[in-house]
Protein backbone atom coordinates (compact mmCIF):
# COMPACT_ATOMS: atom_id res chain seq x y z
CA UNK A 1 0.00 0.00 0.00
CA UNK A 2 1.28 3.46 -0.91
CA UNK A 3 1.09 5.87 2.01
CA UNK A 4 1.09 9.66 2.40
CA UNK A 5 0.48 12.01 5.31
CA UNK A 6 -2.35 14.51 5.08
CA UNK A 7 -4.41 16.94 7.13
CA UNK A 8 -8.18 16.64 7.51
CA UNK A 9 -9.99 19.73 6.20
CA UNK A 10 -13.61 18.48 6.12
CA UNK A 11 -15.45 15.57 7.76
CA UNK A 12 -18.49 13.86 6.22
CA UNK A 13 -20.36 10.59 6.95
CA UNK A 14 -17.97 7.78 5.92
CA UNK A 15 -15.37 9.96 4.29
CA UNK A 16 -13.13 12.92 4.93
CA UNK A 17 -11.51 15.50 2.71
CA UNK A 18 -7.79 15.81 3.30
CA UNK A 19 -5.11 18.13 2.03
CA UNK A 20 -1.83 16.63 0.90
CA UNK A 21 1.33 18.39 -0.18
CA UNK A 22 2.79 17.32 -3.51
CA UNK A 23 6.43 16.49 -3.18
CA UNK A 24 9.09 15.44 -5.61
CA UNK A 25 11.92 13.05 -4.80
CA UNK A 26 14.48 15.67 -5.80
CA UNK A 27 15.72 16.08 -2.24
CA UNK A 28 17.28 12.62 -2.27
CA UNK A 29 18.82 12.80 -5.75
CA UNK A 30 22.52 13.51 -6.31
CA UNK A 31 21.91 15.37 -9.59
CA UNK A 32 19.87 18.21 -8.07
CA UNK A 33 21.89 21.11 -9.42
CA UNK A 34 21.96 19.89 -13.02
CA UNK A 35 18.41 18.60 -13.19
CA UNK A 36 15.60 20.36 -15.02
CA UNK A 37 12.95 18.62 -12.95
CA UNK A 38 14.40 19.99 -9.71
CA UNK A 39 14.50 23.50 -11.16
CA UNK A 40 10.92 23.20 -12.38
CA UNK A 41 9.77 21.96 -8.95
CA UNK A 42 11.40 24.98 -7.30
CA UNK A 43 9.76 27.41 -9.74
CA UNK A 44 6.29 25.89 -9.47
CA UNK A 45 6.55 25.47 -5.72
CA UNK A 46 4.90 22.97 -3.42
CA UNK A 47 1.23 22.71 -4.36
CA UNK A 48 -1.46 21.17 -2.23
CA UNK A 49 -4.11 18.70 -3.35
CA UNK A 50 -7.57 18.14 -1.91
CA UNK A 51 -8.53 14.44 -1.84
CA UNK A 52 -11.70 12.60 -0.78
CA UNK A 53 -10.73 9.63 1.40
CA UNK A 54 -12.79 6.83 2.94
CA UNK A 55 -12.56 6.68 6.73
CA UNK A 56 -13.98 4.56 9.54
CA UNK A 57 -12.10 6.54 12.22
CA UNK A 58 -13.67 9.34 14.27
CA UNK A 59 -11.71 12.32 12.93
CA UNK A 60 -11.89 16.08 13.33
CA UNK A 61 -10.81 18.96 11.13
CA UNK A 62 -7.10 19.58 11.67
CA UNK A 63 -6.18 15.96 12.48
CA UNK A 64 -3.01 14.66 10.80
CA UNK A 65 -3.60 11.25 9.22
CA UNK A 66 -1.84 8.68 7.08
CA UNK A 67 -3.79 7.80 3.96
CA UNK A 68 -3.11 4.92 1.62
CA UNK A 69 -4.11 3.43 -1.71
CA UNK A 70 -3.44 -0.07 -3.04
CA UNK A 71 -0.58 -0.36 -5.51
CA UNK A 72 -2.81 -2.43 -7.81
CA UNK A 73 -5.37 0.39 -7.98
CA UNK A 74 -2.65 2.90 -8.86
CA UNK A 75 -1.19 0.66 -11.58
CA UNK A 76 -4.59 -0.12 -13.12
CA UNK A 77 -5.60 3.53 -13.00
CA UNK A 78 -2.34 4.60 -14.63
CA UNK A 79 -2.76 2.03 -17.38
CA UNK A 80 -6.31 3.21 -17.99
CA UNK A 81 -5.28 6.86 -18.22
CA UNK A 82 -2.13 6.46 -20.30
CA UNK A 83 -2.05 3.11 -22.09
CA UNK A 84 -5.61 2.65 -23.35
CA UNK A 85 -5.97 5.95 -25.28
CA UNK A 86 -2.43 5.60 -26.64
CA UNK A 87 -2.99 1.99 -27.68
CA UNK A 88 -6.25 2.87 -29.45
CA UNK A 89 -4.50 5.78 -31.20
CA UNK A 90 -1.82 3.42 -32.50
CA UNK A 91 -4.37 0.77 -33.52
CA UNK A 92 -6.38 3.39 -35.40
CA UNK A 93 -3.27 4.52 -37.24
CA UNK A 94 -2.42 0.92 -38.08
CA UNK A 95 -5.95 0.31 -39.38
CA UNK A 96 -5.58 3.36 -41.60
CA UNK A 97 -2.35 2.00 -43.01
CA UNK A 98 -3.82 -1.47 -43.55
CA UNK A 99 -6.89 0.03 -45.20
CA UNK A 100 -4.70 1.72 -47.80
CA UNK A 101 -2.94 -1.57 -48.50
CA UNK A 102 -6.35 -3.17 -49.07
CA UNK A 103 -7.29 -0.28 -51.39
CA UNK A 104 -10.06 0.99 -49.11
CA UNK A 105 -8.56 4.50 -49.07
CA UNK A 106 -6.31 6.42 -51.41
CA UNK A 107 -4.16 8.39 -48.97
CA UNK A 108 -2.29 6.51 -46.22
CA UNK A 109 -1.39 9.59 -44.20
CA UNK A 110 -4.92 10.97 -44.09
CA UNK A 111 -6.44 7.58 -43.30
CA UNK A 112 -3.91 6.90 -40.53
CA UNK A 113 -4.37 10.37 -39.08
CA UNK A 114 -8.17 10.19 -39.14
CA UNK A 115 -8.42 6.67 -37.73
CA UNK A 116 -5.66 7.33 -35.19
CA UNK A 117 -7.53 10.41 -33.98
CA UNK A 118 -10.77 8.44 -33.86
CA UNK A 119 -9.03 5.71 -31.86
CA UNK A 120 -7.69 8.27 -29.38
CA UNK A 121 -11.13 9.86 -28.96
CA UNK A 122 -12.64 6.39 -28.49
CA UNK A 123 -10.01 5.77 -25.79
CA UNK A 124 -11.03 8.97 -24.01
CA UNK A 125 -14.70 7.97 -24.11
CA UNK A 126 -13.77 4.54 -22.75
CA UNK A 127 -11.78 6.26 -19.99
CA UNK A 128 -14.77 8.41 -19.06
CA UNK A 129 -16.91 5.28 -18.67
CA UNK A 130 -14.16 3.50 -16.73
CA UNK A 131 -13.85 6.35 -14.24
CA UNK A 132 -17.63 6.38 -13.75
CA UNK A 133 -17.58 2.63 -13.05
CA UNK A 134 -14.79 2.82 -10.48
CA UNK A 135 -15.83 6.10 -8.85
CA UNK A 136 -17.49 4.30 -5.94
CA UNK A 137 -15.48 1.07 -6.09
CA UNK A 138 -13.78 0.78 -2.71
CA UNK A 139 -10.81 -1.04 -4.26
CA UNK A 140 -9.84 2.16 -6.11
CA UNK A 141 -10.43 4.61 -3.26
CA UNK A 142 -7.79 5.95 -0.88
CA UNK A 143 -8.48 5.18 2.78
CA UNK A 144 -7.39 6.61 6.12
CA UNK A 145 -5.00 4.07 7.63
CA UNK A 146 -4.31 5.74 10.97
CA UNK A 147 -4.18 9.03 12.82
CA UNK A 148 -0.72 10.47 13.40
CA UNK A 149 0.24 11.15 16.97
Amino acid sequence: MLEETAQVVRVEADEVWVETQRRSTCGSCAAQKGCGTATLAKVLGQRRSLVRVLSQLPLRVGDRVVIGIREQALVRGSLAVYAVPLLLLLLGGLLGELGVQQHLWDNAEQASLALGGAGFVAGLFWLKGFTRRIRHDRAYQPVVLRREA
